[in-house]
């Protein structure tokens, strides 16, 4: 695809997203399920889309440490190391996000742009963010001006799909907007590794 044609694609799926949209893309791993991670609706409904339980917790992309500066209370110094000579996707787990508490009952889930929705963060306040290997992702969420939830595009408990021609019809029609998918040529076909990271220097890998 041509720059113009990816400038295009990013600026589609950011305008959906900024009203409260799901979309559907390639990420540098497999197709996802993305949406504004400041918003708790727009989050509530990928839950939906997937059949999957709120109380598990998403992975985030950002554009760069600084961007994920932005929304945790601080970035582990291993952090930074561990960014500086990857070679692959990694996601890390933040100790602590900067995120609404979860609404009492009968409350609504409070919002704004500075703080992840509360359901897009860990019960313990961690949080998965990943800076991706892929520019398209990476612009998506510096265009936005923060981070994307980045959910595989299935019914939760089925096959990732790493084509779009894996994605149920289902997904497909559930979502606001689809991503051209001649950018999934850009995706590494890696799975990510997990990496949980604490502010004393703790590294315990989740997934290799």
């Amino acid at each position: 695809m041509q720059k113009k044609d990816i400038d295009q694609e990013i600026a589609r799926a950011v305008a959906v997203m900024k009203e409260g949209g799901v979309i559907l893309y390639p990420t540098d791993t497999i197709w996802g399920l993305g949406c504004d991670a400041t918003d708790p609706v727009a989050v509530a409904r990928i839950f939906r889309i997937k059949k999957r339980s709120d109380s598990k917790s998403l992975v985030l992309l950002a554009s760069g440490l600084d961007q994920v500066a932005l929304f945790v209370k601080e970035i582990p110094p291993m952090a930074i190391d561990l960014v500086e000579v990857n070679d692959r996707p990694m996601t890390l787990i933040y100790p602590e996000a900067k995120a609404w508490p979860a609404p009492g009952e009968g409350e609504e889930a409070k919002s704004d742009r500075r703080h992840l929705a509360y359901n897009a963060v860990a019960s313990d306040g961690s949080v998965g963010i990943r800076i991706p290997m892929m520019e398209y992702c990476r612009q998506l969420a510096w265009k936005l001006g923060r981070p994307v939830v980045s959910t595989s595009a299935n019914i939760s408990g089925e096959k990732s799909p790493r084509k779009y021609s894996d994605i149920p019809q289902e997904i497909r029609d559930a979502v606001d907007y689809t991503v051209d998918p001649r950018l999934e040529q850009d995706a590494t076909g890696l799975a990510s590794q997990i990496i949980r990271i604490g502010m004393d220097g703790e590294v315990e890998v989740i997934r290799p």
